[in-house]
């Protein structure tokens, strides 16, 4: 087993305006989530987010991390978020075991010394894209069965931006420090998602696109400041974290899913700064 982390560092809108393709996607595209039978971490500078991919295959996995984040047991003063993406397996919690299909979530709080990731098929592994964020106190546990999660639809087939957004950690069914998370899935014939596009400069967003519709498909993600924008092409399985200042959005050439997950000082929702789409450049 192989715990790789790696850093994002936090960058301003003035930087950007100066890369190339290259630099763009070296600075904010993260290209590996899951590998079989290793964990693959980044550790985000912005609001301090530490997202990526649990892949168990023979062996069971736990993160280990301690005095790489200055602590002595990983989510000694962190929350934590799991949505499995792949074939059905369990987390273990403290000695607390709970089975994980595909599409379940997890809320695991601060203090919870052993997390342990498993799957029942080597074969067919599950896949859990995990988000962990600092906390300041301990709330309960929560399994979030993909049935429970709050399924919001919206957008319409005219505006290609027909969807389904499953909030799974939310303020109105899981109470915690700051962490938000869920996923939307988009329609068949749909490839917008959030566009019109927005900001919410109290609160930072990674994106974790997955589950595309075709082998040869591409989403173009889009980020910046609204009057001065840039975009990245991404592959299944890709992640983008998104600074507080910049919009974060994209069209696909197919339909497809993406993780989002937010951390702040607020956790309301709809704390957004709505962005005229005459105002996009």
């Amino acid at each position: 087993m192989t715990l790789k982390l790696t850093y994002n560092y936090a960058h301003g809108p003035e930087d950007i305006k100066h890369w190339d393709t290259g630099k763009l996607r070296k600075e904010f595209l993260v290209e590996k989530i899951f590998t079989p039978g290793d964990i693959n971490l980044t550790y985000t500078y912005n609001d301090r987010m530490i997202f990526g991919g649990i892949t168990p295959t023979d062996k069971s996995l736990e993160i280990t991390l301690s005095k790489e984040i200055g602590v002595d047991f990983f989510l000694q003063r962190r929350e934590l978020g799991v949505i499995n993406i792949g074939g059905s397996g369990s987390i273990n919690i403290d000695g607390k075991r709970d089975p994980m299909v595909k599409q379940d979530g997890y809320y695991i709080g601060q203090g919870a010394k052993h997390v342990v990731f498993s799957s029942d098929d080597k074969k067919h592994p599950a896949k859990f894209y995990i988000v962990s964020t600092p906390a300041h106190t301990h709330y309960p546990n929560k399994k979030l069965p993909f049935r429970n999660a709050i399924a919001t639809p919206m957008g319409d087939q005219e505006h290609m931006n027909k969807r389904t957004i499953y909030k799974y950690i939310h303020a109105s069914t899981v109470q915690t420090c700051q962490l938000q998370m869920g996923y939307t899935v988009l329609e068949p014939g749909s490839g917008w998602n959030t566009m019109p596009a927005h900001t919410h400069a109290r609160r930072m967003e990674t994106y974790m696109y997955f589950d595309f519709s075709d082998p040869d498909m591409k989403v173009f993600h889009i980020m910046g400041r609204p009057g001065e924008t840039r975009h990245l092409v991404v592959n299944n399985e890709q992640a983008i974290p998104n600074p507080s200042w910049s919009i974060h959005c994209g069209i696909g050439t197919s339909s497809y899913s993406f993780i989002w997950a937010m951390a702040g000082e607020n956790l309301n929702y709809d704390d957004m700064d709505n962005i005229p789409m005459d105002e996009l450049r």
